[in-house]
C-alpha cells in the first residue's frame, strides 16, 4: 500500500478528517506537524521524528501552518525541496505559495484578466487616504490572514488618518486596501478537485458583521450557482494549478468577482451545505494519481 503524509495541525479538524481518510485507503496514517520537522541539506534529508519524509509515496498539503504570515512561506519553501526531488506534493508546494501571501494571488489574478473588487496596494499613508476617498468605504486586509482576521472597514471621515496609520502600524507595513462592494449578504466558495469543478456553498452573513464568515456568525448553506459563475471561477482557479481549491466569489450589481482563491479552505463548508466529504474525494483523487503516477 501506499505511504501518504498528511502536512497539517494535529487536533485540527480538517488535518485529522483528511489523515484519518488516507489512513483508511491505505493503512497509513502520517500527520505532520511542520514546526517538528528539520531538513538536512547537506544530506537532501527531511525528517519529521523518527520518520524520513523522503520515503513517502506523496505528501498532501492541508494546512502549513495555524495561521498565515511569512513563516509559513518558509515552510512551504521545505516542501518546495522535497517536491524538487521528486516527491509528488498536492497540492504543489509552488502553488500553494502564490496563494499564501494576498498580495501575490492577486496580482496572478489581475495579470489573468480576472473581474476583482478595484484595489490599492501602498505603503504611503496619504495614497490610502486616496484610495479610501474614491473607494467610499474600504477594507484594508493584512497579506497574510484568513477568515477576515485582522481585517477592518474604514471610510472617509475626519479619524481617516489615524485609522489609516493605525492599520499600518499594527504590522502591516505593505496596505491592502479593496473597494467594499455591494453584495446579497454573502459569498460563494466554488470549490475543485483536480481542477474539475466539485460544487458550491455560500457562506452567509449574521448580519451583525460586515463580514460573512464563520468566525463572526455567518453560515454555510447550498447553492447553486449560475453558470457564468462556475466559468470564472474555473478560469481562476486553473491560473494557480491546484490539487483542491476554493474560489471565493461576490456576486455583485458589476456581475461576479473574485475576492480570492483559497490555499486551504473548503472542507467544512461543503459537509456542512453539501453533504460532500472533501478529505474522502481528496484522499481518492491523491491516491489515483499516485497509483497512476
Amino acid at each position: 500500500m501506499k505511504r501518504i503524509g498528511v502536512v497539517g495541525i494535529p487536533g485540527g479538524w480538517s488535518s485529522e478528517r483528511l489523515a484519518t481518510a488516507v489512513a483508511e485507503r491505505t493503512g497509513f496514517r502520517c500527520l505532520i506537524d511542520m514546526e517538528r520537522v528539520g531538513l538536512d541539506l547537506s544530506e537532501g534529508r527531511l525528517v519529521y521524528e523518527d520518520l524520513e519524509l523522503n520515503g513517502l509515496d506523496a505528501v498532501i498539503v492541508k494546512k502549513i501552518a495555524p495561521s498565515y504570515s511569512p513563516s509559513a512561506l518558509d515552510r512551504m519553501e521545505i516542501l518546495r525541496f522535497l517536491e524538487l526531488k521528486g516527491m509528488p506534493v498536492f497540492s504543489k508546494a509552488s502553488s500553494i505559495m502564490r496563494l499564501i501571501d494576498r498580495l501575490s494571488c492577486t496580482l496572478e489574478l489581475r495579470l489573468g484578466n480576472i473581474p476583482m473588487p478595484a484595489t490599492v496596494i501602498t505603503e504611503d499613508v496619504d495614497e490610502a487616504m486616496v484610495a479610501v476617498e474614491q473607494f467610499g468605504r474600504a477594507v484594508f486586509k493584512p497579506l497574510f490572514s484568513s477568515k477576515a482576521r485582522g481585517m477592518t472597514v474604514i471610510e472617509p471621515g475626519p479619524e481617516l488618518r489615524e485609522q489609516v496609520r493605525d492599520f499600518k502600524s499594527e504590522g502591516n507595513p505593505v496596505m491592502y486596501i479593496q473597494q467594499m462592494v455591494t453584495h446579497p449578504g454573502q459569498d460563494l466558495g466554488v470549490s475543485f478537485l483536480g481542477g474539475e469543478y466539485l460544487a458550491t456553498y455560500a457562506r452567509q452573513g449574521s448580519g451583525r458583521s460586515w463580514d460573512t464568515t464563520t468566525r463572526t456568525g455567518g453560515r454555510y448553506v447550498p447553492v447553486t450557482p449560475a453558470k457564468e459563475i462556475i466559468d470564472l471561477a474555473h478560469k481562476a482557479q486553473a491560473l494557480f494549478d491546484m490539487s483542491f481549491t476554493c474560489v471565493d466569489v461576490v456576486e455583485t450589481g458589476d456581475g461576479p468577482m473574485i475576492y480570492e482563491v483559497s490555499a486551504f479552505g473548503g472542507f467544512r463548508g461543503l459537509l456542512e451545505a453539501n453533504g460532500l466529504d472533501a478529505a474522502k474525494l481528496y484522499a481518492d483523487h491523491v491516491l489515483e494519481a499516485v497509483s497512476h503516477g
